[in-house]
């Protein structure tokens, strides 16, 4: 890096691993090396103490909130050059009144932005999501053709600033075999076919919707850059599976640049100091590399690359 940037690191809710770990990415070398790390909330064994490990709690959301409003407003005023946010408790959230299911929408409520989507970046798979925290059963009402054309969008405007100039898309279906032409849902042809058209009018690479169980691989084999997913689980399942704390957590459309990590507050482990910081780091040092636009491409863009026109590939994947 050519210069030195300052990375808020949040260090979430108080009575998880969120201190722990955040203390820990703050002191690693290579976060040392590329950024100076600033930490918001709890941190020391003192401050943590008030809260107790492993419990679900009001008190420790509230705190946890307050770390990012903070950092927040130092991001937007530009005291600080990007966040990196430690798990918060979804429940926790609940029992303290907030109306935010998350880190994702409450950034947006901070920030005044309307549309935002979450982006799982990792090297071997990307993916980004429709709809996020939200039951199963709400996400046939709530993906609408707006919505996934706004996920589209999002998705092909922000790429290029993680290494990929010309971003190559593809949009999973929601039903079996992407809705078999109509046979097991009309999602597909009701609000996938049309989004993906209405996007491709507009200059956006994307194809779909494609079966879910087979355009992960594809992905992962670099016939896309990234995969818009219709669910919260049906994305995370496989960024999960193949980088499990090395992927980062990505908020996309917002006027600061945050990220996170890949998992959640582990209250099980909380206050035992085994904590693995593996994916706060990797958060930190995205952040601080979207920060200076030097983010490199990855394998999944360079293999991409390679391969050619994603029009004229076999599908060797569908059945």
């Amino acid at each position: 890096m050519n210069a030195r940037v300052r990375v808020g690191i949040t260090t979430g809710d108080p009575s998880g691993i969120g201190p722990e770990i955040a203390c820990k990415a703050a002191a690693d070398p290579r976060v040392v090396s590329a950024c100076d790390p600033v930490l918001y909330g709890p941190s020391s064994s003192e401050e943590c103490a008030v809260f107790p490990p492993g419990v679900v709690s009001a008190d420790s959301a509230k705190t946890a909130y307050q770390a990012v409003e903070l950092a927040v407003a130092d991001a937007l005023s530009g005291r600080i050059d990007a966040i990196a946010t430690a798990p918060i408790h979804k429940e926790g959230l609940k029992l303290a009144g907030f109306d935010w299911r998350g880190h994702t929408e409450l950034l947006a409520h901070l920030t005044n932005t309307r549309e935002v989507a979450m982006m799982f970046h990792s090297a071997p798979l990307r993916v980004v999501l429709a709809t996020i925290h939200v039951p199963l059963s709400a996400v046939p009402r709530l993906l609408t053709r707006r919505r996934v054309e706004t996920t589209l969008a999002l998705a092909a405007a922000e790429l290029p600033r993680f290494g990929v100039p010309k971003p190559r898309l593809a949009l999973a279906g929601l039903n079996p075999h992407a809705g078999e032409g109509g046979l097991f849902g009309s999602e597909e042809r009701d609000v996938l076919v049309p989004a993906v058209k209405t996007a491709r009018a507009a200059g956006v690479d994307v194809v779909g919707p494609l079966p879910a169980d087979t355009v992960f691989r594809q992905a992962v084999d670099g016939r896309f850059d990234a995969v818009v997913a219709c669910y919260h689980d049906q994305g995370l399942i496989p960024v999960k599976l193949v980088a499990f704390g090395k992927a980062v957590n990505v908020t996309l459309g917002l006027p600061i640049i945050r990220t996170s990590v890949d998992h959640g507050t582990a209250l099980d482990i909380a206050g035992r100091g085994v904590a693995d910081p593996s994916s706060l780091v990797h958060a930190v040092l995205l952040a601080a590399q979207l920060a200076q636009g030097e983010v490199e491409p990855t394998r999944v863009a360079i293999e991409a690359g390679r391969m050619g026109d994603t029009q004229s590939m076999p599908s060797r994947y569908q059945e």
